[in-house]
């Protein structure tokens, strides 16, 4: 068999500033879509103020990464960050740094090889504008 690669986009519009949404689903339709049986599988934000993240899909804990995000990158005052000076979203900035860029999963038998509990979601931190997310697959 010869490697392969498939690509797609998914889109996202939040409508609130900040969001976590749970995007496995998503991911495993690409998955399948690609046909690929073995390989990798990466997912990343193509945005500066968003994320994507492999955690357990519980509201606690994502009340819990809100709670924490803001104490250590506070939205206001706006003042308090120099990057403010044209946009309001340097917190937004500084949460996408913490919650990390992109995720690679393995792929195993066509599926996305996953720990106990183990989901993907893409963290929004500046929202209420269209963003998008990567999906790259490679593997035969």
């Amino acid at each position: 068999m010869s490697m392969k690669s498939y690509r797609q986009e998914l889109h996202f519009r939040t409508d609130k500033r900040r969001d976590f949404i749970n995007i496995t689903p998503l991911v495993r339709n690409v998955l399948h879509e690609s046909g690929i049986k073995d390989g990798l599988c990466l997912v990343n934000s193509m945005h500066i103020t968003s994320s994507v993240f492999i955690n357990d899909d519980e509201k606690g804990l994502h009340s819990d990464f809100e709670t924490w995000l803001e104490k250590l990158a506070p939205e206001k005052p706006y003042s308090q960050y120099r990057h403010n000076g044209f946009e309001d979203n340097a917190d937004a900035h500084l949460k996408r740094q913490i919650m990390g860029r992109e995720v690679v999963i393995a792929i195993t038998n066509g599926e996305l090889d996953f720990g106990t509990w183990e989901q993907i979601f893409y963290g929004e931190f500046d929202g209420m504008r269209d963003k998008r997310v990567l999906v790259k697959i490679i593997g035969e």
